[in-house]
């Protein structure tokens, strides 16, 4: 059971957030913390994510071993089957953008 005066104090403490931030985007205030976060990843198509394969010089398998999936995994991918998570697309897009800072040994 919630203590109602714990509800009250949440409901208060909420609505002073949202009256700062209120304020903030019609530029009254500017002493506020703003994190500004990336927005998602754009989404790839099967044929973008062979191109971005093909432009490395892998194989499936080798692709798939940096990435950290399966073999199965990139096979559906290219085939349209499925499509990547948020977090793969994210790392996707680094390779497609910057291939040596994902497809490098050491």
């Amino acid at each position: 059971m919630v203590n109602n005066n714990m509800a009250n104090e949440f409901f208060e403490e909420l609505k002073q957030s949202m009256i700062e931030g209120l304020e903030h985007a019609q530029g009254k205030r500017c002493d506020l913390r703003v994190t500004t976060l990336p927005r998602p990843p754009k989404k790839l198509t099967s044929s973008e994510i062979a191109k971005i394969r093909s432009r490395t010089k892998l194989s499936q398998s080798v692709f798939a071993m940096y990435l950290n999936v399966s073999v199965k995994t990139v096979q559906a991918w290219e085939q349209g089957s499925r499509k990547p998570s948020d977090a793969a697309l994210k790392l996707l897009s680094i390779a497609r953008d910057n291939p040596q800072a994902v497809f490098t040994s050491k």
